[in-house]
């Protein structure tokens, strides 16, 4: 019994001796943090979410100053308690935005917010007051619903576009400040949208996800100073860009309509272009010399077809050379596994210019719809080759620098497509070839989709990637690299 109760008493003692030491260890922590200068906690505070620095501070007397001295504000709401710390942003941006110094810039505020009735009123006012009474260089707002989209009904995006529409005309000199926005989940009425835009004036980013003015609507955009314009999922017929004489980057993710998506009036700046599909059979298969008639200075232009059906029609270099004269940059993302590559050597044909070629081939199981049912309902087009043919067989290309190839496999598809580039592409310096691309959320894969996925076969070792640098050809010995 002796010999157990001393044992304890040494334990007791030696966990008593390491919380002191601990606890000794987090004091001198914190005052060395707070004996920094603010100049320099100011720096590390502003690489955080806001209300992150602020739990910081609050361990420090000497640092209770420092949010109301902050120039780079980021709120946003947690995932976990999403209703408690959505009342944390309302409340923080209130306290903040009324407490600071006039004097001190606000370069850049951006807030993250659930659009719930109350928090939304508080965090619009109080960003209208600063807006009044404080130099704000850069304001950003995202408003989210409390419903994802797949479980929104069309009452449910009727009723959040009702609720910004509530807050917005609540609070117009909030958004009459901001120069991003971003809104999610919403049905709006048909001059809703123009509406917006007329009142932003300094806005240069927008972004729209599954938002609308009704099925099959068309949305016309003119704007002064947006620079970027995204749309997500929107059911509409058409967006049209009318005036944007700023404009320079548009991305347009699956759009819903049995005609070109997009319509291009005055855009003087714009010169990249993302189009992001997963074709369906009642699509139109797009041709680029129609949709780019307008717009000659697209010198970026990204087609991801999303592991599926290729929706782009090879064309004729002399009627695509007008609009893809300027192109120096084209990403091909997601094109289907088991696809022949040829039919790409269309751009090589019609943009001179092009500087780089960068092409993803990869099924993507994550984003691919694969239940039978669901393709048949949906009309989901089954994948077929794309056939081209070269218009000037002995073609050359004198500015392709680069070509990128992400899911390289040592197959006949490959090796020819890419001795064709080369052969065409007489000033080539650089062929980068790169494995598939890692999902992680592949990993919870129906274990019947997994078994039916094909292994790589990208050549791990330096003795068989030499070996598929000799089978290219002698003049590819220093312009194949294989990339980790």
């Amino acid at each position: 019994m002796k010999n157990k109760s001393g044992r304890r008493r040494r334990n007791l003692n030696a966990t008593q001796k390491a919380t002191r030491n601990e606890a000794a260890a987090s004091n001198a922590n914190e005052d060395r943090l707070s004996k920094l200068p603010n100049d320099l906690l100011l720096n590390i505070l502003e690489r955080v979410d806001t209300l992150d620095a602020i739990r910081t501070c609050i361990l420090s007397r000497q640092m209770l100053k420092l949010p109301t001295m902050l120039s780079r504000l980021y709120l946003t709401f947690s995932l976990k308690g999403v209703l408690r710390t959505n009342h944390a942003v309302a409340y923080v941006t209130d306290n903040i935005l009324s407490t600071r110094s006039p004097e001190v810039t606000i370069s850049e505020l951006k807030i993250r917010f659930l659009l719930l009735p109350n928090d939304s009123l508080i965090i619009g006012r109080s960003v209208a007051r600063a807006m009044a009474t404080q130099k704000v260089a850069a304001a950003e707002f995202e408003i989210v619903t409390k419903k994802r989209y797949s479980l929104c009904s069309s009452a449910d995006l009727l009723q959040f576009g009702k609720q910004f529409n509530d807050l917005f005309g609540a609070c117009p000199h909030a958004f009459a400040g901001l120069t991003s926005l971003w809104l999610q989940n919403m049905r709006f009425g048909e001059l809703d949208i123009p509406n917006i835009l007329s009142t932003c004036k300094l806005l240069e980013y927008l972004r729209l996800s599954h938002c609308d003015s009704g099925v099959h609507a068309v949305l016309q955009v003119e704007h002064d100073q947006l620079v970027e314009l995204e749309v997500d999922q929107g059911k509409f017929e058409r967006v049209e860009l009318i005036c944007l004489p700023k404009l320079q980057r548009m991305t347009y993710d699956n759009w819903f309509s049995s005609q070109d998506p997009l319509y291009f009036g005055f855009v003087p700046q714009l010169s990249k272009l993302s189009l992001i599909k997963t074709r369906i059979r009642s699509d139109k298969t797009l041709e680029l010399s129609q949709l780019l008639a307008n717009v000659p200075s697209i010198d970026y232009l990204r087609l991801d077809f999303r592991s599926e059906k290729i929706w782009i029609l090879p064309e004729c270099p002399k009627l695509l050379k007008p609009v893809l004269n300027k192109l120096q940059h084209v990403n091909l993302d997601h094109l289907p596994e088991g696809c022949d590559l040829a039919w790409t050597m269309f751009i090589l044909e019609a943009a001179p210019s092009l500087k780089e070629l960068c092409i993803t081939v990869w099924d993507h199981w994550c984003i691919m719809i694969t239940n039978k049912e669901l393709r048949k309902k949906y009309c989901f087009c089954e994948k077929a080759d794309v056939k081209w043919k070269p218009y000037a067989p002995d073609f050359k290309h004198k500015n392709l620098a680069k070509l990128t190839i992400y899911g390289f496999q040592p197959d006949d598809n490959f090796m020819r497509y890419i001795r064709c580039v080369a052969e065409h592409a007489v000033n080539i310096t650089e062929i980068s070839l790169y494995d598939r691309k890692v999902c992680g959320r592949c990993g919870d894969l129906d274990p019947e989709i997994k078994d039916s996925v094909c292994p790589s076969r990208y050549p791990p070792t330096a003795e068989e990637r030499k070996q598929i640098t000799e089978e290219l050809g002698l003049s590819f010995v220093d312009v194949v690299h294989f990339r980790s």
